[in-house]
């Protein structure tokens, strides 16, 4: 069947929709094995006995591993690796907590003898409460982030309008179709295969060869497709050394994919988080102090930190700004990054109390904004590498229809729905990293690239392809991207929305690289023109050229401040009895540089408006403190957005190239697509029915109580 390819398609779209994409778990390798997870039933304590007898005599089975029976693992015996060692401890952290793994000949087989391995504890007193902890002076909380303050410090408390309140975020789990897992294969001579849901290949074959002691030239790490990352895949699980650990004690490779209810304990989540603002202003509207106190959830084993009150430094422009960021260990598993990580949580924070100073002024909130917008960063006092807020304003409000939007709460109405209208900026660094790009050009007229980059839904073949195209002048269906395979050329984790600037810059400097060579080639043969490569290798007698360039930051770059930024309008409609919210209408305006493949940037966009829905309507993880256990750890009672809950969505993008982050002119947006939205949502129900709400998510419970 032919297909028709169009330069705006995804390089691997045919491959998805047609079932010829790979993923981890359908790899199907000979001798396979499975693996099935034993999750602790205590929150706290000591393994005092654990039962295998019944699980290694059931039809099928292995082995039973634990930590009284587990392979070595030098590098955790030397005290290296992960602070979670699995299997190399009695002591229980958290609820669910792997504590043994039975491997067998099925999964169903496995999953069975898993029912029959029985584990004694020591059961200790445990905390999971997060909202009672940090009030508590007995737990011991930790500085986050060093305090910061920019003037002086509280100046809030003095100005002549002041609003002060608090905000509060639940946990979020990661939730894609693809659950987590890995397919772990040892061989005997410490040859080491993984197919991995990860996003990064380089990074998770360092982990591998740290914890193991083996040569990472001796460890091949394969994911060439993710089903959803989001942040949870960016470190290598204990889940997924215990899986290598077996395949090395069995013999054979073994696959684990853990199921829906442990996707909310071993792999990370987006933590809890309770912060408090203080704003302070002139009657007419000039911010003179900004306070943002934050405290987030972490693991009583290890400590984990985000940028969540940064925003806060640079967004508006303020003399006095003052921040604290504390993180409250808890008898639960450690969180992990997710989209948008921390300045999301501190995002809608901020522009909640952005939105609350509005009213308080009695002016239109975009007004406001405006009127603080910084011209240079206040925090590093520097320049923008390049800022187009104003504009985007300009064009989001004109798509939503903002000259609608009455600014006394509950003016407008529609039958038995009250219509409000919301706005808030997104912001996040617009880094570039170190990557290494290999390129071959053939005499047949196409052009490899190869690197060892993921791909975690976002397009990033698409990307480098169209880059090399463009400067090339080669079509997309003559070029290959090579990705997810640990054996090309280094390249970072994908995360922090770096990859198109740190990989893309790598293209580039290849494509420029294999030019100005062909030039050469063709001035050696005589030839007048070099647009015809093929022609100039033909006559060099040569079958193919190959470069390979590595890339970095460049020095320019520290003299400016570079972010990407967005502003997302929505308009919702609240129903008067039942308190249902539905969000209406929603544009989303990036401001992210030159957009490189519009039909992948404004994928981005949209799939950050629907995670922003889910934060701001519908996702909570719900904890039972009485036995430091989720109740809603499945797919029908832990809600994310379906197709009814989207409305469509408007996406607009300034599109003007910064070339002071990278050669292309482009800035990352994955993080800018989700954070700030949930403000958005908030200040429109605020705008709906003079209802704040402060506590997320916005259930109608909240918009009906009091």
């Amino acid at each position: 069947m032919d297909f028709f390819v169009d330069e705006n398609d995804r390089v691997d779209g045919i491959e998805k929709v047609t079932g010829k994409a790979k993923y981890f778990a359908e790899f199907k390798l000979p001798g396979l094995t499975y693996g099935v997870l034993v999750p602790s039933t205590i929150t706290k304590g000591k393994i005092t006995a654990i039962d295998i007898k019944a699980a290694k005599n059931a039809p099928g089975v292995l082995d039973v591993l634990s930590h009284l029976n587990k392979p070595s693992a030098a590098g955790y015996e030397a005290g290296g690796g992960s602070p979670m060692k699995i299997f190399y401890t009695d002591e229980v952290f958290f609820n669910g907590q792997p504590v043994a793994l039975v491997v067998a000949d099925t999964f169903e087989r496995a999953t069975y003898a898993a029912t029959l391995v029985k584990v004694s504890y020591e059961k200790a007193a445990f905390n999971t409460d997060f909202k009672k902890s940090i009030a508590d002076a007995s737990v011991a909380k930790k500085q986050g982030q060093p305090p910061y303050v920019r003037g002086v410090a509280d100046a809030y408390k003095t100005a002549e309008v002041k609003v002060e309140q608090t905000y509060e975020m639940p946990v979020e789990t990661h939730n894609p179709m693809e659950l987590h897992g890995i397919i772990a294969d040892w061989r005997t001579n410490d040859q080491v295969t993984v197919y991995a849901k990860t996003q990064g290949v380089k990074a998770a074959q360092a982990t591998i060869a740290n914890v193991f002691k083996i040569p990472q030239e001796n460890i091949q790490v394969k994911s060439e497709f993710v089903g959803g990352g989001f942040g949870m895949a960016l470190r290598t699980w204990p889940l997924e050394i215990a899986t290598i650990m077996a395949s090395k004690q069995v013999k054979r490779p073994v696959k684990l994919v853990i199921t829906r209810d442990q996707m909310f304990t071993m792999v990370g989540n987006r933590p809890a988080a309770y912060q408090k603002i203080g704003l302070g202003a002139t009657k007419d509207g000039k911010i003179t102090g900004i306070t943002h106190t934050a405290f987030g959830q972490t693991s009583t084993y290890e400590n984990f930190t985000e940028g969540v009150v940064t925003m806060s430094k640079f967004m508006y422009a303020s003399e006095n700004v003052n921040t604290n960021y504390y993180v409250v260990p808890l008898d639960m598993s450690v969180p992990i990054w997710m989209r948008g990580p921390g300045e999301a949580t501190g995002a809608f924070a901020l522009e909640s109390a952005i939105d609350e100073m509005a009213h308080a002024l009695d002016m239109d909130p975009l007004e406001f904004r405006i009127k603080n917008d910084p011209e240079t960063d206040p925090m590093k006092n520097i320049p923008f590498s390049s800022k187009n807020i104003k504009e985007a304003y300009k064009l989001g409000a004109e798509k939503i229809g903002w000259n609608n939007r009455k600014n006394k709460p509950g003016s407008i109405t529609e039958g038995p729905w009250k219509i409000g209208y919301g706005v808030s900026i997104g912001v996040f660094n617009a880094s570039r990293g170190r990557a290494t790009v290999k390129g071959i050009l053939n005499a047949n007229g196409s052009l490899i690239l190869q690197s060892a980059t993921s791909d975690i839904g976002p397009g990033t073949g698409t990307g480098m392809v169209l880059i090399a195209s463009r400067l090339m002048n080669i079509p997309v269906e003559k070029i290959t991207f090579e990705l997810g395979d640990s054996s090309l050329p280094p390249a970072p984790s994908q995360g922090g929305s770096t990859t198109l600037s740190t990989v893309g810059t790598a293209v580039n400097d290849v494509c420029v690289s294999l030019k100005a060579t062909i030039a050469e080639l063709a001035a050696n043969a005589n030839m007048s023109t070099t647009s015809n490569f093929v022609e100039v290798l033909k006559k060099n007698n040569l079958p193919m050229i190959e470069v390979t360039k590595q890339s970095q930051a460049n020095q320019q770059g520290k003299e400016y401040s570079m972010y990407s930024f967005s502003i997302h309008f929505v308009q919702v409609k609240v129903h008067n009895l039942t308190g249902v919210v539905k969000v209406s209408k929603i544009v989303s305006v990036g401001d992210s540089g030159k957009i490189i493949s519009p039909k992948t940037a404004r994928s981005q966009m949209v799939g950050g408006a629907v995670g922003g829905i889910g934060m701001a309507l519908t996702e909570e993880a719900l904890l039972d403190n009485r036995y430091g256990k989720y109740v809603n750890n499945n797919f029908a009672d832990y809600h994310v957005p379906v197709h009814a809950d989207v409305p469509e969505i408007d996406v607009i993008f300034i599109d003007k190239p910064d070339y002071i982050v990278n050669p292309m002119g482009a800035k990352g947006m994955g993080e800018i697509a989700l954070i700030g939205f949930a403000g958005a949502v908030a200040n429109a129900v605020f705008n709906a029915t003079g209802k704040r709400i402060r506590s997320l998510p916005i259930t109608p419970d909240k918009v009906l109580e009091g």
